[in-house]
């Protein structure tokens, strides 16, 4: 496996990271949201306005990381015991894009409970945050044993 500083293209960190900080002030903009009271007349609103862009940040995310030139191609070809841990993500993602899609068609529906939405949302919360671990701990799993699990 490359050294971490030659392991991504001229230095640059890699694309999924490139984005992280926006996709990351959307989600954290949706917590908020959602911390607001649900008797609030426009709270539905605000949840659905924010969900936007927690999906497209989130479609960025999965087309930059997957894929033949995406980052988890480039790791698995320079570490090809992280497989699994890369197909797991993989998995992670359908099921995260299905959720915010699920969650996205139920905040237009004014039947469903607001009670019912902020349950759906946290547990979407949640899932985009273990994702979010997991990754870290995968790219760190592939530069410590680069670096000789030094600590």
């Amino acid at each position: 496996m490359q050294q971490p500083s030659t392991f991504f293209t001229a230095g640059r960190p890699p694309l999924a990271r490139q984005h992280r900080p926006t996709f990351l002030g959307d989600v954290h903009a949706l917590a908020r949201a959602l911390a607001a009271p649900m008797e609030e007349p426009r709270w539905r609103e605000r949840v659905m306005i924010q969900l936007g862009p927690v999906g497209q940040g989130f479609a960025e995310h999965v087309r930059v990381t997957e894929g033949p030139s995406g980052l988890y191609a480039e790791l698995l070809d320079q570490a090809p015991r992280l497989d699994r841990g890369l197909q797991l993500l993989t998995r992670e993602h359908a099921l995260i894009a299905g959720a915010i899609l699920a969650l996205q068609h139920a905040a237009e529906l004014p039947a469903v409970p607001a009670e019912e939405l902020c349950g759906r949302a946290v547990d979407l919360l949640g899932a985009l945050s273990r994702h979010r671990q997991r990754g870290a701990d995968l790219l760190w799993e592939a530069y410590q044993a680069d670096l000789g699990g030094e600590t």
